[in-house]
Order: structure tokens, then C-alpha cells, then sequence
């Protein structure tokens, strides 16, 4: 199956447009095909050459669109906003899930949260969701339920528990698990979620913090496509953009390949900045002059200054950063390549972690150096 990419803003406008009509085309080629998703809704969803071109975020395309559906955007605004939101469940609310829940309550989603230490949902309590005792009464009262925890065994542990997700699931449901983990685990928690008739949608995603809060985040997602089609207004709220890479499995290794290549370039910019300073240059002259070359690349300006001052607040924490290395080592160990750079740097990263930084930020591995 093609992968498909969609930036936010530009395929809900075109969505909206549609919907409004039996059959629409661009030309002779059919553009969009009407599904009827869980629970009865119908939407259009984009097919062949259109696809593509939103993909790239075509804008013309839009209006092509607009101009031979004859759709004028008022009404289908008013044609958005007649159809009902799905409630939506959060579990987790970590440092990345407390601003994902945090960002659909204020878009107006009806969202039960629930977490591992029932103190950490009082903030968003106060702000508008509702407190859910578990993983089993939060899947069984919402829509769709999305899952942010922090390693393959909390995964599980949730999903499949006495009192986990699937417990609450049944037709007409789905789960959205946006952990990172390996392919094996997404698997296994597709199999169980399915087996109770709901839909399962892996979605891990690619940023920290900062683009948690923002709702700029990357989302690397795989599974069931109806499911893909319903929740991806929810995505919006959340991310940029969203790509859809096939079969479970394809957004857990995308998210792996993504962490892995992160991992290694800061371990790569840490020896830089320790090497530069032992022979006498200065540590903020070095982040400058690598920001200005071929070489630079957004994280080394986001960590850089603050790795010079020895300063660490997790935004993406070091143990989290260490186990997806081991994941993708691992991955790599299953079809038998070389990943020689991955693994040196997972090294310095396991020192880091064993030298007590596994709660910094992922960028503290510099001091496994010093």
C-alpha cells in the first residue's frame, strides 16, 4: 500500500468540501471515495492522484476542488460543525500526554483521562475532562481511546491487563496507541483490540514537548485505515501532519529509524562540543559555526545552548532515547543489518543512563564524556 502524507489544514478544508457532494472528480479521475466508518458516519476519502497532491500540500488542488464542487466555504463549515465530535480517551500524562489530552480539551473534545497516578489528571480535571478510573472504564465510555505510555511493557500492561483498554472495547470502537514501541508489541495489541471487533491504529510520534504543547507533532501511524479516516481530525488538533504507512507494524519501525538516527547525531554532537573544548574552543562559538553550515539542523540549535551551560530539563528524557536505540538495534538484529554507529552511540547513552541521567533530558548523554 502507498504511503500517504497529509499536512494539517490542508486536506479538512478539501474533506469538508466534498462531503457535500455525490460523486466529485477532478477531471475524468474519480478524486474521493465515501466510506461509511464505525457508527454510521460517511466521509470521503481521498483516492489516486488527489491523495498525492495533498500530500504535497498542493493548495491549486484545493481549489480546483472547490471550484468544480461549487462549494462555497461557509457552508462547509456549517456542514463540519453539524456532526458531532467522537469522545475521545487519553492514558498517560507524561511529560508528552499531559499536552497532547491538554490540547483536545481546549479544541472541545469531550476527553476522559486517566493515568498510572490518578494526581497527575487533576490539572486537566479542573480544565475540562473527566477523571477516568481505568483503562477498561475510559475504552468503554469513549469513541476512540488514545494510549501515550512510556515503554513496550507499559504498553501491554495497560492494553492487555485485567482492567486494561480491551476489556471496554467492542464494535464501533477503536484504539489509537501513540507509545513508541517495537513492531512485536504493536502486533500483539492490534490482535487483542480486534479480536473484540473495534479497529487499532498505531500512531507514535515524532517530536517532544515543546511540540506536544504546540500541537506540531508528527504523526508516524499504521492499521486500520477506517479507523485512520475517523481520528484523523483528532490528529490535527495534535500534530502538523500525518502520514499513513500501511499494515501494524510499519509506524512502530518508522518511529524507530526516526529515534535512532536522533540518538546517534546527538551523541555525535556531544563528542563535537567535548572534543572542541579540550583543545581550547569556545562550546557556544561551536554550536554557532555548526548552525551555519550544511551540518545544522534544529535540534543542535534547541539543545546546544543549553548543553553548554550543563543544563538538562527533560524535554524528551535520556531513558526514553537509550530504549529506542535498544529497540532499534534490536529491529536491525531481526533482518540482519549493521547498524555499527547506532549501536556506539546506545552505548554512551546505557553509561549515561547507569551514571544516574536517565531522567534528564535526552541531550545530558554528553556528560557520560566529560
Amino acid at each position: 500500500m502507498a504511503t500517504s502524507m497529509v499536512a494539517r489544514g490542508s486536506a479538512p478544508l478539501l474533506l469538508r468540501s466534498m462531503a457535500l457532494l455525490p460523486s466529485p472528480t477532478i477531471g475524468a479521475q474519480r478524486c474521493a471515495t465515501l466510506v461509511t466508518l464505525r457508527g454510521g458516519r460517511q466521509h470521503f476519502v481521498l483516492t489516486g492522484q488527489l491523495q498525492s497532491r495533498m500530500g504535497a500540500g498542493n493548495s491549486p488542488v484545493v481549489h480546483q476542488c472547490r471550484r468544480c464542487f461549487g462549494v462555497r466555504a461557509s457552508a462547509s463549515a456549517e456542514a463540519e460543525s453539524s456532526e458531532k465530535k467522537p469522545t475521545v480517551g487519553f492514558l498517560g500524562l507524561g511529560i508528552m500526554g499531559v499536552a497532547m489530552a491538554r490540547n483536545l480539551v481546549k479544541a472541545g473534545y469531550d476527553v476522559t483521562v486517566w493515568n498510572r497516578s490518578p494526581s497527575k489528571c487533576d490539572a486537566l480535571v479542573k480544565e475540562g475532562a473527566k477523571f477516568g478510573a481505568s483503562p477498561k472504564g475510559t475504552s468503554a465510555a469513549c469513541d476512540i481511546t488514545f494510549g501515550m505510555l512510556a515503554d513496550p511493557a507499559a504498553a501491554i500492561a495497560v492494553a492487555l491487563g485485567e482492567d486494561g483498554v480491551v476489556k471496554g472495547l467492542g464494535p464501533n470502537k477503536g484504539y489509537v496507541d501513540v507509545s513508541t514501541v517495537d513492531a512485536e508489541t504493536s502486533k500483539a495489541i492490534a490482535e487483542a483490540v480486534r479480536a473484540t471487533g473495534a479497529q487499532f491504529l498505531e500512531a507514535p510520534v515524532s517530536g517532544s514537548k515543546k511540540p506536544a504543547e504546540d500541537g506540531t507533532l508528527i504523526f508516524l501511524t499504521a492499521g486500520d485505515r477506517a479507523l485512520y479516516d475517523e481520528a484523523s481530525p483528532i490528529l490535527d488538533v495534535m500534530g502538523k501532519s500525518r502520514f499513513y504507512l500501511g499494515d501494524v507494524g510499519k509506524g512502530a519501525a518508522m518511529k524507530l529509524v526516526v529515534n535512532m538516527v536522533m540518538g546517534s547525531m546527538m551523541a555525535s554532537f556531544s563528542e563535537g562540543l567535548v572534543l572542541g573544548e579540550k583543545v581550547g574552543l569556545d562550546p557556544e562559538t561551536i554550536v554557532q559555526v555548526i548552525g551555519q553550515g550544511a551540518i545544522n539542523a534544529p535540534m543542535f540549535a534547541m539543545k546546544g545552548p543549553s548543553m553548554v551551560k550543563s543544563a538538562y530539563p527533560p524535554a524528551f528524557p535520556l531513558k526514553h532515547q537509550q530504549k529506542d536505540l535498544r529497540l532499534a538495534i534490536a529491529l536491525a538484529e531481526e533482518v540482519s543489518q549493521e547498524i555499527p554507529v547506532a549501536a556506539a552511540a546506545n552505548g554512551l547513552f546505557v553509561r549515561a543512563k547507569k551514571d544516574g541521567r536517565g531522567d534528564d533530558d535526552f541531550s545530558a548523554v554528553i556528560e557520560a564524556l566529560k
